[in-house]
């Protein structure tokens, strides 16, 4: 392996910012797709243009979308003159229903929270039983957060939205005991059990990252079978486009105590291709151990993939819109970047104050110089979204709405108040990633300030969107997160990972919101909150309804698993070792009684 040919294009101009009139907030709902899955925008509608932003985006427009094939029953009919006879089969022209009208279920639950004894869930037993269990409860998805390497600098806590990389696995997540069948590891080298009922990311590190790279030099220096899958996976074309630089960042990383890479020495931070390849001759080892760790997670990911679709579940994964600072999506992409000529942020993102924050979250990530982007095709975010689709069967973007209107604050803010909103890439980007990528299925999370162009975005791409059935109660009957107002195009959610648990959420409701609850869903307080709210999540008549597995099992605030705009005691949920999936009969049973209900099996 050589390393990359360098590069540094400084930042030669920032994007316009948009002024706050420019944008109208409007709720989102009434719109209406018939299937997940964005196809080429041949077949996509005209995207709406908002008469207030003419004057900074480039509106596109598309070919109208060819009208599909008129049913047998209608062709057959109209070869007949009006009054005469029909055929004696007449009756048996009954609609046919469309598979991707399908109705279906699911559950969110990150890999990280399964039950097991090294201190954190992994790829191995657990996820397995409870793909078992999925399909014994009659769900037909499984929904996962981001699987990158979760942050390990200052403040980050193991938070998967905080990312090392935008494409690597959590090696973290691969299972001790797959690693023992494979023959890289021996029981006696596996560690004493760690009784935890949350995950403490530190103490995790310590116990399995050794054994994860011993493991990772015995398949090294292997000769059979596995050792040639790894060689086929450090050639393959498609993977090294991520990994060779994240190997280097990683090797580099690993030399300097340093906070981000903009403090490592001048020729490392830019690349220069001597001190790159001075890099690879002292760190070879470090680096061959890298690929090799990231060749297992891919193995014991796609063992698991395969065994899900066997069972005929789809697993929906989670794809945050930006990328962190300290990695190396931003250290080998800077061009890409919205950084200063050092390389230094310009801007960062974040959101303005919305019902998590009376002064916004502030996330500083790097924002994208989306012209820089799109006078590369946005080749970025076609390999990423590939690397997605090797991964995932369909996935989540995260802030959907940063791809019209994005807040942007400047870098030495403290809070993001001090933001503006600024013009997002819009149409082009999906435009160049159907013409690349072709089909694929995506969830707009479209939470939070979500305003007229970012509604036509979602819509004109066909990208079903959601709903939050705990953001429903709290106003009138026109809100968006009420089931009256919900779409068939569209996920709806009884909470995300960002809520509380529905029995958390309950606990501190106000007394008006909690009889809004009551009368909207005919209950009365003795009554199973988690399992009414369950009910009217698959009563929707969106498609797709997705359940946290705390709500299921009917957790409190203690079983959340984020608080947003917070930096510690998030991500560490696990399911207690007192339960097991094999337990779990009375909760897969009544889940799917209510599943069949609604025309979800």
């Amino acid at each position: 392996m050589l390393p990359l040919t360098p590069s540094l294009n400084p930042l030669s101009h920032v994007n316009q910012l948009l002024p706050y009139p420019y944008i109208t907030t409007t709720t989102v709902s009434q719109f209406s797709q018939p299937t997940m899955a964005v196809h080429s925008l041949s077949s996509l509608p005209l995207l709406f243009t908002h008469p207030k932003l003419t004057n900074f985006v480039t509106i596109a427009s598309f070919s109208s979308p060819r009208a599909p094939p008129k049913p047998l029953a209608i062709r057959r009919i109209r070869n007949h003159a009006v009054a005469v006879d029909l055929p004696l089969d007449y009756a048996d022209w009954i609609p046919k229903a469309d598979p991707r009208d399908r109705r279906r279920a699911g559950v969110l639950l990150h890999p990280t929270s399964f039950a097991g004894p090294y201190g954190v869930g992994d790829l191995g037993d657990q996820a397995f039983r409870f793909l078992d269990w999925l399909s014994e409860a009659g769900c037909s998805v499984w929904q996962v957060l981001p699987l990158v390497p979760p942050g390990r600098k200052a403040n980050e806590e193991g938070s998967p939205y905080s990312g090392q990389d935008a494409n690597c696995g959590n090696t973290l997540l691969i299972s001790l005991d797959e690693l023992v069948k494979d023959g890289l590891l021996t029981k006696e080298e596996l560690p004493e059990p760690l009784d935890s009922e949350r995950v403490n990311y530190e103490t995790v590190a310590i116990i399995k990252d050794p054994l994860i790279a011993k493991a990772a030099k015995r398949l090294i220096s292997s000769n059979g079978d596995l050792k040639y899958q790894l060689e086929d996976f450090r050639k393959d074309p498609e993977v090294a486009s991520w990994l060779d630089d994240a190997a280097y960042f990683a090797a580099i990383d690993d030399c300097y105590d340093t906070y981000n890479w903009y403090d490592w020495p001048e020729p490392l931070k830019n690349r220069h291709l001597a001190a790159l390849q001075d890099i690879y001759e002292t760190k070879r080892e470090f680096i061959d151990i890298f690929v090799a760790q990231q060749f297992l997670f891919q193995r014991q990911w796609k063992k698991v993939r395969h065994y899900a679709q066997t069972k005929g579940i789809s697993i929906m994964g989670d794809m945050p819109i930006y990328v962190g600072f300290h990695s190396a999506d931003v250290w080998a992409n800077r061009k890409y970047f919205l950084l200063n000529r050092k390389g230094f942020p310009l801007l960062v993102s974040g959101v303005p104050p919305d019902a998590f924050s009376e002064t916004g979250q502030l996330w500083d990530s790097p924002l994208y110089d989306w012209k820089a982007m799109e006078e590369d095709r946005f080749s970025w975010w076609v390999r990423r979204l590939k690397r997605a689709q090797d991964l995932f069967d369909e996935f989540r973007i995260d802030h959907f709405r940063g791809f019209s209107g994005f807040w942007a604050v400047p870098s030495e803010a403290k809070i993001a108040t001090s933001g503006r909103w600024k013009v997002g890439p819009g149409i082009s980007l999906f435009k160049a990633i159907f013409k690349a990528v072709g089909d694929i299925n995506i969830i707009a999370e479209d939470l939070g300030v979500i305003t007229e162009d970012v509604a036509q975005l979602r819509k004109s791409i066909g990208a079903p969107g959601m709903a939050v059935l705990q953001f429903g109660f709290g106003s009138d009957s026109t809100n968006p997160h009420l089931p009256h107002n919900h779409e068939k195009n569209q996920v709806v959610y009884t909470g995300t990972h960002d809520n509380d648990t529905i029995r958390g959420w309950w606990d501190v409701l106000q007394q008006e919101e909690k009889s809004n609850v009551l009368n909207y869903l005919s209950i009365s307080e003795d009554d199973d909150i988690s399992w009414a709210l369950i009910r009217a999540a698959l009563a929707s008549v969106a498609q797709t309804s997705i359940i946290p597995m705390q709500d299921i099992l009917g957790l409190g605030s203690s079983a959340r698993m984020n608080i947003p705009a917070t930096q510690s005691g998030n991500w560490g949920w696990r399911i207690p070792n007192s339960m097991s999936f094999s337990s779990m009969d009375t909760q897969a049973k009544k889940l799917r009684d209510m599943l069949s209900m609604y025309g979800r099996l």
